[in-house]
This record gives structure tokens, sequence and C-alpha cells, in this order.
């Protein structure tokens, strides 16, 4: 699709903010929706709606076969072989949660260890930790350099036959930074231990292909890949989720009940307790089926272009006050700043002022923000339908902020 094609397909973005035509750059916090994903939403609640799998009727039968093809159309979206092993959740925050309660309460003993890296999210830290207290394991740290890149070395120090576990983001929501995560699931493999991959800031960028990177576990989010809010999913290896026990308890997750004993369903249902999100479920998939259609070769040479942009215009003397945060020599289109002598926060207001939406603060890497010696930063995020006029547009109201 052109650009300008791409853009008709958010209404979102046809309006003014403070006065001002509203440029949207806080796409790693979330995407925008495209009018088929929100004509699918009015779709399902207007023709379809009924819950699933456990009713005869038409309604009941349809909704179950449209959620069913998410399922379908996510494993196939990330190369996963088997739909059974993409398990429907609320978001990447529960994917990491089933994982840590679901294996880690099983499998973590005493003396074990897992590591994760500086660089993570809270909901990939603290999930480890109460795991760790709760099992006398322990939570080891990979450590990055300045820029913003994994100290590989200390890693390969790290990794040894007590790691059990490496949870590692893939794509950093606070700098950017693409991981060698191929690298770190080779390495982690050789000393028996299993990868989970936090690919909630992946996804929407480049191709996912979980066969070939051969990791054990991987979350998804759809809010971040241009779905509704509230849905995810964890995809994993069909032996490790056989051998897991349910995360939660109730209706869809077991085959038989009884006071004595209670036998549990088969994936991927045995870790989809209750009534789920049916219909943003089914709305996800429009988001799929939006993004293969334009094209991920088109949206990372697009989103390419875009930081290659901010970053040359950022050189001139003009932005000399301004500290660019997070610089790794391979990263995705997400930027980090601070302004000499002004607080992150007071920035993003001056930006909203002018119609600007971007991020300020910690952005739930507190550890990491620690390391740098920050408290929070200013990021700009850009998507598929961002582009190089509003790029501008941003350069000439962060000058004014800068001249102040």
């Amino acid at each position: 699709m052109e650009l300008q094609s791409i853009r008709s397909h958010f209404p979102i973005l046809h309006q003014e903010v403070n006065g001002a035509p509203l440029i949207y750059f806080d796409n790693a916090a979330t995407t925008q929706k495209p009018i088929e994903v929100i004509e699918a939403l009015d779709k399902y609640y207007r023709t379809d709606n009924a819950n699933i799998h456990r009713a005869a009727h038409s309604l009941a039968s349809r909704s179950t076969e449209y959620f069913e093809q998410t399922r379908k159309t996510l494993a196939d979206f990330i190369g996963a072989p088997e739909a059974e092993t993409c398990i429907f959740t609320k978001g990447v925050t529960e994917s990491i949660n089933l994982v840590a309660q679901a294996w880690g309460r099983k499998f973590i003993q005493a003396g074990d260890e897992i590591l994760v890296s500086t660089m993570e999210h809270h909901s990939n830290i603290v999930p480890w930790q109460l795991l760790c207290e709760e099992k006398s394991a322990t939570l080891k740290v990979i450590p990055m350099s300045d820029s913003g890149e994994l100290d590989m070395d200390a890693f390969y120090q790290l990794l040894g036959p007590k790691t059990k576990l490496v949870a590692c983001v893939w794509v950093s929501n606070a700098l950017g930074t693409i991981n060698p995560v191929k690298e770190i699931i080779e390495a982690a493999h050789k000393q028996g231990a299993l990868v989970l991959l936090d690919g909630a800031q992946a996804l929407s960028h480049f191709e996912v292909n979980v066969q070939e990177m051969d990791c054990d576990f991987l979350t998804i989010s759809s809010h971040k890949l241009y779905g509704p809010t509230g849905v995810g999913a964890l995809y994993g290896k069909r032996h490790l989720l056989e051998a897991m026990n349910p995360y939660q308890a109730g209706g869809e997750m077991i085959k038989e009940v009884r006071f004595e004993k209670t036998t549990f369903n088969e994936i991927p249902y045995k870790f989809e307790a209750g009534t789920p999100n049916i219909g943003d479920v089914i709305a996800f998939k429009a988001a799929l089926d939006f993004v293969t259609k334009t094209g991920k070769s088109l949206i990372a040479d697009h989103e390419d272009r875009l930081l290659s942009h901010l970053l040359e215009g950022l050189k001139k003397e003009e932005f000399h006050k301004v500290k660019l945060i997070g610089t790794a020599s391979k990263k995705v289109s997400v930027q980090s700043f601070l302004i000499e002598g002004k607080h992150h926060f007071d920035i993003g207001m001056m930006l909203d002022a002018r119609g600007v939406a971007v991020r300020t603060g910690h952005h739930c890497t507190q550890p990491l923000m620690h390391r740098l010696g920050i408290d929070g930063t200013v990021r700009v995020s850009f998507a598929m339908y961002n582009t190089i006029e509003e790029i501008d547009q941003f350069l000439h109201v962060l000058k004014r902020i800068c001249a102040r």
C-alpha cells in the first residue's frame, strides 16, 4: 500500500489535538487501529455475539469459528507449527505470568538460576522475582553497555548448568535495541536452559518465525500490533505446554469434573479458563491480516527511514542540548532522549500542546533507568502510518523547546 492509503485506514489520525493536527508518536505504548479492526469488533457485537465452544446454536458456532480462525492466523503469522501451541491471554504480562506460574512453580527448584536482562520491562522481572523468592532460586541480570546493548561476554559468564530459564526482551521498549536473541537461544539450549522471549515490541516491526529461532516461549501483544487492547497470546512448544500445570481453573480448561478428581483439557484450552475476550480476539485477526497485506518488509523499510530522518535532523546545531538515550547499532523505530535543563515530563507536555503525542517517564523499566543514572526519558516511537512530514513538524516544535 502507498503511505497515504495506509493512513486512510486509521480514523483516529485525522483529528486535531490542542488546535494542531495530531502527530502520534507513542506507538511503543500502543498502536492505533485500522478501520478493519474496528469494523470486525462492531460486526461481532452486532451480528455474532455468543459464548464459544459450549453451545450448539448458530451464533455460538459462528463465534467459535471466527475465534479459532484468529488462532490459526496468529500461528501462521509467527511460524508456529500448530495453532494449538498459541494460547490466548489478555496480553504479554499475563503470558509471562502464565509461564512463571504454570511452568516455573512446577519445574524451578532451590538453587536454580533464571537470567533476565537489564533492559527488561517490569512484567518480565517481577514474576521471576516472586518465583525465585518462593522457590529459593536466584535471579541474575545480564548487564548492558551505555549505548544500550547487551554485554554478551557477561551473558556467557552468567550462563551455566544452574541456569534453567533465560527470559529476555527481543526489542527494548525504552531504547529500541534489537537483542541478539538467536545467539541467546542457541547458547541457552547448549546449557539445557529454556528461553522465553518478550515479543511485545518485535512483532510489529519485522518477520517472526518461532521454529527458525527455536525459542521455547514467545509472548505476544495485540494492541502493539494494530489490534485491540486486552488481548495477547503465548506461544510455547507443545511438549512444554503439555507438561505444565493449568494456570487458572474453571470452565473450558477441564475434560471432566468430579468431586474426587478433575481431569484437564488438551492445549490450548487447558490454559483458557472461563469466557475469553471473544470479540477482541476475533478483531485481532483483522489486525494480523492488515499487517500481512501491507507487508512486513515495507513496514520495516519505512520505519527505518523515519528513524534515520529523525536522527539526521537531531544532528543540527540547534539540537545540541538533546541527549539521545539508546544508540545501539541495531534498533527499531524507537528513540528516547532528554533535553539539558528540562524535565522529561515538561517536554512531553509542551509537545502535547502542539498536538504531538509522545511518552515520558521510566517506561516500566526502572532498573534500566537506574543503570543509566536517570529517572526517565522522552520517547518517540514510529509506526507504518507515520510520515517524514510529521517528523519535520516534531523537530520544528522541539527546536522551539530547546531554545526556551
